[in-house]
């Protein structure tokens, strides 16, 4: 039996990374990258053309769990095939979690009808007569070390102001001319218990801020967290918040917090192709 000949096809796959060591998703010549090290495992398997392209292109440090890129490939075999000949190429911090063929017209970033974003803040504080420590080692990596005292409540209330459609211009940048404005569906801290043994005695708090967007400007979910920890420690008011979003005017925002704690967690498309994306199996 002859052998088959490969086809050139187009695939998606849903990608996770620790994007610590990456200086983003897109490409760069001089450092790390997301696409870069896909791109990199990629010749070294089959033939492709054109870029990956994804859902979207996190920043620096941020890290992903359901990323959604498209890439045309020269391929033979099947797409669980694939995927494991990809990951056994990928550095540790890069998982392909699955491979599909991708349906006419998919467009990872174009077809997506919403993001999902989560940051984690890891809360501490020392008991009385106590120093708060620096740093947390086993959590570092993923999430926001933080000591001071927070209000969840009132960080919840302040989440509630950025809810329905506005222009958010004060909080991220646009891609040259494109709209600021955007869509958040929900936005909302919840409070788990947490137990770290390096920080055995300190009572611990794992803050987790949940944003679903139908897009986000870059930086954007960083500053809105910022202004929501502003308002939690008491540095900042509702009204503060409310004056911040409405003004339109990036010299209103608070500095975007650290981007080790955030992940874009998942893409959503509309709900037969999101079923079929996100689905462990096509059996």
């Amino acid at each position: 039996m002859p052998p088959v000949a490969p086809l050139m096809r187009t695939i998606c796959a849903l990608v996770a990374y620790d994007g610590a060591d990456f200086r983003g998703f897109q490409y760069q010549a001089n450092a790390p990258s997301v696409q870069g090290v896909l791109e990199q495992a990629l010749d070294r398997i089959c033939p492709w053309r054109g870029r990956v392209s994804g859902a979207g292109r996190t920043d620096a440090g941020v890290h992903a769990n359901g990323q959604v890129i498209m890439v045309q490939v020269l391929w033979a075999h099947d797409m669980a095939a694939l995927q494991r000949a990809w990951n056994a190429h990928l550095p540790d911090s890069t998982s392909v979690r699955c491979v599909r063929e991708a349906p006419a017209g998919f467009h990872p970033r174009f077809s997506a009808i919403s993001r999902t974003y989560r940051y984690t803040v890891q809360w501490h504080c020392p008991p009385t007569g106590f120093s708060a420590p620096r740093f947390s080692p086993l959590t570092g990596r993923f999430a926001l070390f933080e000591t001071r005292s927070l209000d969840v409540a009132a960080m919840n209330q302040a989440a509630e102001l950025f809810v329905g459609v506005h222009d958010f211009a004060t909080f991220g940048y646009a891609t040259q001319g494109e709209s600021t404005e955007r869509r958040v569906m929900t936005a909302t801290w919840q409070e788990n218990i947490s137990s770290l043994p390096a920080l055995d005695g300190f009572p611990g708090r794992q803050l987790v801020f949940t944003i679903t967007a139908n897009a986000f400007l870059r930086q954007m979910v960083r500053k809105v967290v910022g202004v929501l920890l502003a308002v939690g420690r008491g540095d900042a008011t509702l009204e503060a918040a409310k004056e911040a979003l409405d003004a339109r005017d990036r010299s209103y925002a608070t500095p975007p917090v650290a981007p080790q704690g955030l992940v874009l967690e998942r893409v959503t498309y509309p709900s037969e192709l999101d079923r079929w994306i996100h689905a462990k199996s096509l059996d």
